[in-house]
């Protein structure tokens, strides 16, 4: 029954989201790519891939239930939700602004919510769900100067057990993967010799490939992977074993 399902992926027409927008394509669902603030890219990502992109803002909780609205007319019913968006406003805490903290907050962490309130009830109503929350290594084990970053990522990992105790009567799993440091836009800003150091600490060598990601994505959001909730799954290259 996986062939038709319907997939939302928040963030996903660049980086990890685009990868993870791609592999469900391919793995026969009907994918919609939420994006916010890149038109552009967007569009060049639609025109290439034949995904539909979505704009809204997943930190505004309304601006979310029309978007959930909108996917719902144009597609059918999201039976898949992938939430992947984020952003960084990195600083150490003694510089940090309160701006800094709430956009990374709301866009990382309180998108988690939004997303899932706009899809529980019908996936309640519809006796299947899959979630997959898209968390980091970092909320794992902390980062300097990214206390707002950790902290939001390390609210996925506690919402995803929460989420998924209440959800498992209704046929709903909700999972979250945990990367690592993966070859994107974001991680190519990294200071070169920040990024050798990193590297250095990876057993396996290199850096994650979005399509790491990707797969991991797919197989938590099968239909046979119904007995495994409130995971999560660390896919960082042995660099932090949690």
């Amino acid at each position: 029954m996986t062939k038709g399902r319907v997939a939302l992926v928040t963030g996903g027409t660049r980086g990890i989201g685009a990868a993870i927008s791609l592999a469900l394509r391919d793995a026969g669902y009907r994918v919609a790519a939420n994006y916010y603030g890149n038109d552009a890219a967007a569009e060049r990502f639609t025109e290439e891939n034949k995904i539909p992109a979505f704009k809204f803002d997943v930190a505004e909780y309304a601006a979310v239930q029309e978007g959930v609205k909108q996917i719902t007319a144009e597609l059918g019913p999201i039976e898949v939700l992938v939430n992947n968006a984020g952003i960084t406003r990195d600083g150490t805490m003694h510089r940090m602004t309160p701006e800094q903290w709430e956009e990374v907050i709301h866009t990382n962490l309180s998108s988690c919510f939004n997303l899932a309130r706009g899809v529980i009830d019908s996936m309640r109503d519809r006796g299947f769900g899959r979630i997959v929350n898209i968390g980091s290594i970092n909320g794992q084990a902390g980062q300097y100067g990214q206390v707002n970053y950790a902290a939001a990522k390390s609210g996925i990992h506690g919402f995803t057990k929460a989420l998924a105790q209440e959800a498992a009567a209704k046929g709903i799993t909700v999972n979250a993967i945990a990367p690592g440091y993966v070859d994107t836009d974001m991680v190519r800003a990294v200071p070169y010799h920040v990024l050798e150091k990193i590297i250095a600490k990876i057993p396996m060598g290199r850096l994650g490939r979005a399509e790491d990601i990707a797969r991991g994505v797919l197989f938590l959001v099968a239909d046979d992977a119904d007995y495994i909730t409130g995971a999560t799954l660390s896919i960082n290259g042995g660099q932090h074993m949690y």
